[in-house]
Formats: C-alpha cells, structure tokens, sequence
C-alpha cells in the first residue's frame, strides 16, 4: 500500500509519530488547551445546572464532566501536537528537537525510531491502522503504540540510512 502523499505548508517531521513522541513534544499551550477542557466540561454542567435548576446533588455529573473533559483534553492536545509532526501547524521547535534527538540515536547506531520485537506484517498493519488516526478521534480513539520503520521521511538527514527489513 502506497504511503499518502500530503502537501502541508510546514515540512513533514513523521507521518505516524510514536505516541511517546508526540506527547513528549507538547507544547505549554497544548497543556493549556488539555487544562481548559478538562475545567470547561464540568463548568458547562454546572452553570447549564444554575441556568435550569434540576434540585439535584451535581457531585456525580461533575465528576464524569471532569473525567469526559479530562480525556476529551488530552485527545484535543494530541491531535494539536500530531498536526505539528505533519506539518500542518508551525513545527520549527519539533524539528529541531527531532533533528537533535533522532540524530543522537543515528550516532549511537541505535534503530531511529526505536526497536520492536512484533513481526514485519504486524508493524505495517499497526501503521496502516494509526496513520492519521488522530482526524478520526470522534468516532474512534486510535494511537500509535508500536514502533515501525514507516513514517514517510528520508531518514538519511540523520545520519544514518534506515534499514527497511
């Protein structure tokens, strides 16, 4: 299966990033956003509750409102930290931490995107199967937890020329 080809205004840093990398590469306003959401959502329950009083005990509902927006955070501040490896937001900070950090591996003569001990076969169907998950976090919550040799780079710039097996 081809790799899709995406025109994106910033250069492409990894087209299906390890989840430790994207979460490693968050920003303070990722953080931010992760933080906003988790107080929106129950701030929303209580003042829909103080708009159309339902004379009920809120400590339930805002504690699943805190959990819902907990979780609806991080996914809102992954996807943010994922366009930013695909080039779809301003990357400059990433590709420069990428370029350190994979760099470093290259010389050590480590595999760039780290080891795996799953099968070739299962390697490429965990990045069929993640590869842009993080437009489809609404219908289905998807990361990428295995590492592959597929993320659509030329992995030379590191210093090293990856082995495809």
């Amino acid at each position: 299966m081809p790799e899709k080809i995406v025109e994106a205004p910033y250069p492409l840093i990894d087209a299906d990033p390890y989840a430790g990398r994207v979460m490693r590469y968050m920003r303070p306003s990722d953080y931010a956003v992760w933080a906003g959401a988790t107080a929106a959502f129950p701030a929303a329950l209580y003042f829909w509750d103080m708009a159309d009083r339902s004379y009920s005990r809120l400590r339930t509902p805002l504690r699943y409102g805190l959990l819902f927006g907990f979780v609806g955070g991080f996914l809102m501040a992954y996807q943010r930290s994922s366009f930013r490896f695909w080039g779809w937001s301003e990357n400059t900070r990433e590709q420069e931490i990428d370029m350190k950090e994979l760099s470093e591996r290259a010389r050590k003569g480590l595999p760039i995107y780290g080891h795996s001990d799953e099968p070739e076969w299962v390697q490429g169907a965990a990045y069929r199967n993640s590869a842009f998950s993080q437009l489809k976090f609404s219908v289905f919550p998807m990361i990428n937890l295995v590492n592959h040799p597929h993320h659509g780079v030329d992995t030379s710039k590191y210093g090293k020329k990856e082995e495809e097996a």
